[in-house]
């Protein structure tokens, strides 16, 4: 049975205390907008891409690796690191182009007047339309894997905000919401499972922003990459998410985007900015 924690009863009236946020208290709040006046940073590319190296950033470093191998060159890009630790999503200039300040967020300047795109999935659209590459043309393959993009973007927050953060960032071990969350992703993993032992990748046989939006999150979850949890969610029992996030990791681009706007672990597994292709050679 599951042991409770001394009886909370919540106040007529919510107040925010800030001291109560655990490893992102400093970052946490209850209100929307800029909390300091900052521009960005433009480089020389069409393609304006402001992140970090967590797995909602790594999807669009990803895409824009593939696009950049198959051959599309106006995919380009300036990736500026915006480090979520430091608050630097709370910039005027950010906030601007996203006003949920959540990275990743993209701005276009191929087009006039520039496009600014946030949120992770709908970056991931909006490049595969624009180029036309990694989002199946016909109507049945499209819809599989727009099926599972969305998939992705409603069930990760159970897998990050709720598995990850009780998991690993609350301040207090809590046995009820690690179990709860627990068993939420197990069922995702479950699901994921399922569906990869009659399918090649998400979509089907064709390689798409499906598999981009969910591999950072649960290929990284399968692999011991995300929150020290692989054993204890015993990842190794989804045999057929393990097939597919290591044939997923075998492609240099998923390699190379993996790696933008990284700056912990390994220093070889770093890339703090990525501005052109040459900043992978870097020693």
């Amino acid at each position: 049975m599951a042991q409770n924690t001394p009886q909370y009863v919540p106040p007529r009236v919510w107040q925010w205390q800030q001291d109560n946020g655990g490893n992102w208290a400093s970052i946490n709040r209850p209100v929307a907008g800029a909390t300091h006046e900052k521009a960005l940073p433009v480089g020389e590319h069409p393609l304006q891409l402001y992140s970090m190296g967590t797995p909602n950033g790594q999807k669009v470093t990803i895409l824009l690796e593939e696009l950049l191998a198959s051959g599309e060159q106006g995919a380009e890009y300036d990736a500026h690191l915006i480090s979520i630790l430091e608050g630097e999503q709370f910039s005027s200039g950010f906030v601007e182009i996203n006003p949920n300040s959540k990275i990743p967020a993209l701005v276009d300047y191929s087009t006039a007047p520039p496009t600014p795109v946030f949120e992770s999935g709908s970056i991931l659209l909006y490049l595969a339309d624009k180029f036309g590459r990694f989002l199946p043309q016909g109507h049945h393959g499209r819809t599989q894997a727009l099926n599972w993009l969305f998939w992705q973007m409603g069930s990760a927050p159970f897998l990050g905000g709720g598995f990850g953060h009780f998991y690993s960032y609350a301040p207090e071990k809590i046995e009820y919401a690690i179990d709860r969350f627990t068993m939420e992703v197990k069922r995702q993993l479950d699901v994921l499972d399922r569906h990869l032992a009659d399918h090649e990748f998400m979509a089907g046989a064709e390689y798409s922003i499906a598999d981009m939006a969910i591999w950072p999150w649960y290929g990284g979850l399968v692999r011991g990459e995300l929150y020290n949890a692989a054993e204890f969610l015993d990842v190794g029992s989804y045999k057929n998410v393990m097939r597919w996030a290591n044939m997923l990791w075998q492609r240099p681009p998923v390699q190379r985007g993996w790696r933008v706007n990284r700056f912990w672990g390994p220093e070889e597994e770093q890339l703090r900015e990525r501005h052109a292709a040459s900043d992978f050679d870097r020693p």
